[in-house]
């Protein structure tokens, strides 16, 4: 009542931050706080922005190197944080062990291939070439479509709740690689189960 104007009016204006206003101050802030040795060395990664478009398309080039040289180790130790986003998630990971588990005459095609044409080059055996491409497509789409069948049948059975759509696409797409080159490297032998 007996106080001057001029404090008062300089209490009541005090600034307001964003932070203030978003944030109620006697809740927690949800984290702990960093330590001095992690937030200085968080500052020196953000140091400032770039000067110029090339520092900023270098800086982008070392980036996306980095996530690529990430991905590639991922790929051949199979580890789900860094894998493209194809080859992620629980459900590809079964199909991928599901193919690889098992013989297929899809990865063999290649060598076959090769094969069927060498003996095409010779006038002899143009005959029986053209016979064996005939015989090794209608075997390979015979073991690719009972594949499917039987790849659908147990992701139905084992997840039954989440999304398998192009699941067996892909494990078809898989077999057609021979097993050494197929990326994700394969995680387990012929003739062991799928992992869970």
């Amino acid at each position: 009542m007996f106080r001057s104007r001029s404090k008062d009016s300089q209490q009541t204006t005090a600034p307001v931050t964003d932070e203030d206003a978003v944030r109620d101050p006697q809740a927690p802030k949800g984290r702990p706080t960093p330590k001095r040795r992690e937030a200085l060395a968080q500052r020196k990664v953000s140091v400032k922005p770039p000067a110029n478009r090339k520092e900023a398309a270098r800086r982008a080039r070392e980036a996306r190197r980095a996530q690529l040289g990430k991905q590639r180790e991922a790929l051949i130790n199979g580890d789900e944080r860094y894998l493209p986003y194809r080859d992620r998630g629980p459900v590809r990971r079964f199909a991928r062990d599901f193919v690889d588990s098992r013989w297929q005459l899809a990865e063999w095609f290649l060598p076959i291939a090769v094969a069927i044409l060498i003996a095409s080059m010779f006038p002899a055996y143009q005959a029986f070439a053209l016979l064996a491409w005939l015989l090794i497509i209608v075997l390979i789409v015979l073991d690719e479509t009972i594949l499917g069948f039987r790849l659908r049948g147990a992701l139905r059975r084992r997840f039954p709740d989440e999304n398998r759509k192009g699941a067996v696409f892909y494990a078809i797409l898989r077999t057609l690689q021979m097993r050494r080159l197929r990326l994700p490297k394969p995680q387990v032998k012929r003739g062991e189960p799928p992992r869970d």
